[in-house]
């Protein structure tokens, strides 16, 4: 691909009206960020050191795990470098890296929820099937073809994006370069380029978001022909965890991606909870839902010594 750009960087501007609250900002962002990586860290270790969690929804959790780690790490340390009074540069090649990186692991974790929605259906209303259906290489190859579409989708809208040319304004209204704000700095007509990427960037997720849909529509009336009562409870607290994460990831997708009228200050806010917020809510939600999950997390904490034995 041929880069006509002359800008050979990018000056992020960060997030818009918050002068002068760089330092609370900081020790927030850098706490939610220390959490992210600990709880997710946690997580993995609970479900890889307990052998009854070796299963086909704790693989796809660990995966998810794995992706809530490095999600945050595209935007965050920079965000936290200039927050802390350091330069707010970031070179041609290392926006287009964010921009990558950051689309290529939400649509991972986007196409990763999907397939969760798909083994919680196949689990509930096929459970005689179930380990046939999910076997261990099902499950590598619903993995591995996660990441295949997400990295597609990712390379064909940071090639969208930069493939215009920048050769004047180089500062980015924003905490750091995503689609919206980088097709305001190009030196060309990116109203086609706009509706390509709007479509692309909509169209996935709500392909995604119908299959969830369908999944447990399906999921929901077969939990209603069960007659036990605790077998009822017990279906349904195995898939509220997965509905909440659903609706965390998929609110802000809509608010940022799929508005006809962008608000800066409202995207940052937004695309902070996403980026911060969630993925440290995500480890809360599938661990304290999951009493499995709790008890392997209490033995590596007492085996890191965080906790008491008769706890």
């Amino acid at each position: 691909m041929k880069n006509l750009s002359v800008v050979s960087e990018f000056i992020l501007l960060g997030i818009p009206h918050t002068e002068g609250l760089e330092t609370m900002l900081l020790v927030l962002f850098l706490s939610f960020y220390i959490f992210t990586l600990m709880g997710n860290l946690l997580i993995l270790l609970a479900i890889v050191s307990s052998t009854r969690l070796h299963t086909p929804m704790y693989f796809f959790l660990c995966k998810l795990s794995i992706f809530d780690i490095f999600f945050p790490s595209v935007s965050s340390p920079k965000m936290l470098c200039y927050l802390s009074g350091k330069s707010r540069a970031i070179s041609y090649a290392g926006c287009a890296s964010q921009l990558f990186f950051y689309h290529f692991l939400g649509c991972t974790e986007c196409f990763l929820y999907t397939v969760m929605a798909y083994d919680r259906f196949v689990a509930i209303c096929h459970p005689l099937r179930y380990t046939l259906i999910m076997s261990h290489r099902a499950c590598i190859i619903l993995a591995m073809g996660t990441s295949f579409f997400g990295c597609i989708q990712a390379t064909f809208l940071t090639t969208l994006t930069f493939q215009l040319p920048y050769c004047g304004p180089n500062e980015v209204d924003y905490y750091f370069c995503d689609i919206p704000v980088m097709l305001k700095l190009a030196c060309a007509d990116t109203s086609a380029l706009e509706m390509v990427g709007f479509i692309s960037v909509g169209l996935m997720p709500l392909s995604c978001f119908l299959l969830v849909l369908t999944s447990y529509s399906r999921i929901i009336f077969s939990i209603l022909q069960i007659h036990s009562a605790e077998g009822r409870r017990h279906a349904f607290s195995t898939c509220s965890a997965h509905l909440t994460a659903i609706l965390l990831f998929y609110v802000p997708v809509v608010l940022i991606y799929l508005r006809p009228t962008p608000s800066p200050w409202l995207d940052a806010t937004v695309q902070i909870l996403n980026n911060l917020v969630t993925p440290v809510l995500n480890p809360l939600i599938y661990s304290l839902r999951n009493k499995e999950v709790k008890s392997s997390l209490r033995r590596v904490l007492h085996q890191l010594g965080f906790l008491p034995e008769q706890l």
